[in-house]
């Protein structure tokens, strides 16, 4: 997709659209993996592969926010047409990609038990965590390709094979959920096995993509390599990024623990709950990588004005889609809840989570598309202190506070739409005096 030029609105509809479905199919699969396991292992089970969900966004952030990076620089020397570039900077990131996964296998395998333990899991769950989670990291480098390789694709304006891709590795993962739990008695090992097995799927057929282009992005082995100033580009882009996201995971980390405290009952709420709004998400953070990619190449080629358009749009659509998408899952949160588990103490939890955070959903999705039109012109640091300053340090002093003198799930839950509102704000003002010191008029 030519990104710079002809209709904006058309385009990025055209380019979101298999983004949000990407994700929303992404999220069926892992919904897949929560109600089978809630359904035929039970609701130990069920918070079990629920409680380990903060923790593996944690150990994996950092280098998915290297795939930030990727994105970013392959848009912009595809948008700038310079080939070299774009082909040095491809090798480089697939390179990242096997070694950053290898990194997390270690980390993650040796690490599961002591880390849960910190977190507070509660011992009828703690073997079941530590078992998922460890298969879970086995299937890292795989993850890592495929996330890379996406990225690329995304960068330069192809959002649909990634979603073919998706729609046949998971159809894979439900499959051999059914068979591995139900069939075979495995419980969450059987799911967490089946998801390996999946996302080995999905990084070979993106990898395979690449090698079988003809265009600039093409991936040769032989030519895999890491090349000094495209790896620090990168890193200088996607190391913020993944620290943010990383830190953000120790505030989500904080509330999650904070949620043990209330039982293995409240966790499974806590758990469906989360998954339904993972869809609510995934919409808006559609619109988030479309400004990313949009604003990237744009700045590469230097329509610097089309930029500004580009960012209106998306916060229009993406306002749109939270509202309308948040709303709509608080409306229908019992029927949602009630497939994730028949306990009705579990869909009472999941509701007081849907009504407080569903709800202002839009106020994250604001706050992301503005980091993405940041990042896309090159600018990582400033919207990861703006966003860990506003949101991550705001929720951990709320919770050492106000949820300290009123320990109530709502309590608890109210940080997450203030801390957006706040960061959403910082966000919009340091946009525009960037805009103007740079003078990307």
């Amino acid at each position: 997709m030519d990104m710079c030029n002809g209709p904006i609105f058309t385009k990025i509809i055209a380019f979101a659209v298999p983004l949000i479905a990407s994700g929303i199919l992404q999220l069926l699969f892992n919904a897949a993996d929560i109600v089978v396991v809630g359904r035929f292992a039970g609701n130990e089970s069920l918070a079990a592969v629920g409680s380990t969900s903060s923790l593996i966004n944690l150990l994996i952030n950092v280098f998915m926010g290297l795939s930030v990076g990727v994105n970013v620089m392959v848009a912009r020397y595809y948008g700038a047409q310079s080939p070299k570039d774009l082909e040095e900077t491809i090798h480089t990131a697939m390179v990242v990609a096997v070694a950053g996964g290898l990194v997390l296998v270690a980390v993650g395998v040796s690490l599961a038990a002591p880390l849960l333990k910190m977190m507070g899991t509660p011992e009828d769950v703690l073997p079941l965590s530590v078992l998922y989670m460890r298969i879970f990291f086995a299937g890292m480098p795989a993850t890592l390709i495929y996330n890379f390789g996406s990225a690329i694709l995304r960068a330069v304006g192809d959002t649909k094979r990634p979603l073919y891709f998706l729609l046949f590795a998971g159809i894979v993962n439900v499959l051999l959920n059914l068979m591995f739990v139900i069939v075979f008695s495995m419980g969450v090992a059987g799911v967490a096995l089946a998801t390996v097995i999946s996302q080995c799927i999905s990084a070979v057929l993106i990898v395979g993509c690449l090698i079988r282009s003809q265009a600039g992005y093409r991936l040769c082995l032989n030519r895999l390599r890491i090349v000094r100033d495209k790896l620090f580009s990168i890193v200088s882009i996607g190391l913020p990024a993944g620290l943010q996201g990383a830190i953000f995971s120790i505030s989500n980390v904080l509330v999650q623990s904070s949620v043990n405290s209330f039982g293995s009952v409240a966790m499974a709420g806590n758990t469906a709950a989360a998954n339904i709004e993972g869809f609510v998400y995934t919409g808006m953070n559609a619109i988030y990588q479309t400004a990313l990619s949009f604003g990237s190449q744009n700045f590469g080629a230097k329509n610097y004005k089309r930029m500004t358009k580009i960012q209106i749009y998306c916060i229009i659509i993406v306002a749109v889609v939270g509202f309308v998408l948040g709303n709509g899952v608080v409306f229908f949160g019992p029927q949602l809840l009630g497939i994730y588990s028949s306990d009705q103490a579990v869909v009472q939890y999941g509701m007081y989570r849907l009504r407080i955070i569903a709800t202002f959903y839009l106020a994250c999705g604001l706050m992301e598309v503005m980091v993405g039109g940041l990042r896309g012109m090159g600018c990582s640091v400033l919207p990861m202190i703006v966003s860990l300053t506003g949101a991550c340090a705001l929720r951990v002093v709320w919770i050492y506070t106000f949820f300290a003198m009123n320990r109530t799930l709502e309590t608890l839950y109210i940080s997450y739409p203030i801390s957006w509102a706040v960061t959403f704000g910082a966000h919009l003002v340091t946009y525009i005096i960037i805009r103007r010191k740079k003078g990307y008029q």
